[in-house]
């Protein structure tokens, strides 16, 4: 009598877990395993350094040069399996806005997640200033077609929902609109629902955020290399990083309020900053970057994104600023795919492109070297100072 007991105490748990597997194949075609909200286990913000490390810029919304980027480091075939072997893969926030398909780029790193920790490697997607600010409520930069795709997620959630509400063991699902309001001024009545849809799965809480966004790290550091998507002041530093990390986490799950803190907005905060990503390397704040490396120990690097540049990857104050948003996105800039290698066997820099003759067009300084063995590939310059377009976004 105990065994069919238990049965039917796992039936509510077993239907709940079919439901969201039917939800996101409906959606996206992948079945994704289930994993709990993070509200207890800090964010790892420090890692050791790996055998082979790839970063990849800014993406917006862009899911065909997100699989472009992935392809040209080697990470994925032809099918868009995880072929990567144990590399460590940092993207740097900015999935949201500009282009059409957010939610399939989220759900699409999310598998590969999952493909990478089989083969001992490790994909780690970070917050950006559009992740914050769609957390926000902030949906200035979004599209007509990513109105959409929300409409055509929520639409899917919401009967997983009533499949749930079906099943008098399961806890009754709570209408993820309450509190959203039904019409927004100043805004086409064609886009309500579209806006209702987006505040629902990305307010703090959300469904979209608290499984996509929350578990994000704001700050990482791997081996020597500082990552963030707009740079780190003293004060940020002495506030904390896994301090930040934290109750970054916290505000996304719902446990902080409404409003992000005070260090995620303004030009001086950490996804903001473009102190160091001036267009000419003379403009960029060297010895304010030196004196932040200088705090964190072991650090010889800052790299990240937010400011688009023109000429690709590149390297100022030394190559201790590297900035790595390339404005590949359709919608932000439309760019050729690059992403950054460091080898834990090497002390260079790499930059992995997606078309040779635009390398050697970019990087014609003489002191730059080529490797024959690999096309495509090339040092980081150092203090070229690249013409660059900047987003105010």
């Amino acid at each position: 009598m105990s065994e069919p007991a238990t049965i039917c105490r796992e039936v509510p748990q077993l239907l709940t877990s079919f439901v969201d597997a039917f939800v996101d194949y409906a959606f996206s075609g992948f079945i994704l395993p289930q994993k709990p909200k993070q509200f207890l286990t800090s964010i790892q913000t420090r890692y050791t350094s790996p055998d082979r490390l790839i970063a990849i810029g800014d993406l917006h919304g862009d899911l065909e040069k997100t699989k472009q980027s992935f392809k040209l480091a080697g990470l994925i075939d032809d099918s868009d399996r995880w072929i990567g072997g144990n590399t460590t893969v940092v993207q740097i926030g900015d999935v949201l806005d500009r282009g059409d398909d957010e939610i399939k780029i989220l759900y699409f790193l999310e598998k590969l997640k999952h493909e990478a920790l089989k083969s001992g490697g490790l994909i780690i997607t970070m917050n950006g200033n559009h992740e914050i600010m769609n957390v926000d409520g902030d949906f200035r930069y979004v599209t007509p077609a990513s109105l959409n795709e929300f409409r055509v997620w929520t639409s899917w959630f919401n009967i997983g929902n009533s499949m749930k509400n079906l099943c008098s063991g399961i806890d009754k699902q709570n209408d993820i609109y309450k509190g959203v309001p039904n019409v927004f001024p100043g805004i086409r009545k064609q886009f309500h629902q579209g806006f209702r849809d987006r505040i629902a799965a990305l307010r703090p809480n959300g469904p979209i955020s608290g499984r996509f966004i929350s578990g994000n790290p704001t700050i990482l550091v791997i081996g020597d290399s500082v990552f963030v998507h707009g740079g780190l002041l003293k004060n940020h530093v002495e506030y904390g990083l896994e301090r930040i990390n934290n109750e970054v986490r916290d505000w996304v799950n719902g446990l902080k309020g409404r409003i992000s803190p005070g260090y995620l907005r303004g030009r001086d905060s950490v996804v903001w900053l473009r102190r160091f990503s001036e267009e000419k390397a003379k403009n960029c704040d060297c010895s304010a970057l030196e004196h932040v490396l200088a705090t964190i120990p072991g650090a010889k690097r800052m790299i990240m994104g937010h400011t688009i540049q023109q000429v690709g990857i590149n390297g100022v104050c030394e190559n201790k600023a590297i900035r790595i948003d390339v404005g590949m996105s359709k919608g932000c800039g439309d760019g050729l795919p690059e992403v950054l290698e460091i080898n834990r066997n090497s002390s260079e820099l790499r930059v992995l492109t997606s078309n040779p003759a635009f390398l050697a067009r970019k990087y014609s300084n003489p002191a730059i070297k080529t490797d024959g063995q690999k096309e495509g590939l090339g040092l980081l310059i150092p203090q070229h100072q690249p013409k660059q377009i900047e987003v105010k976004s």
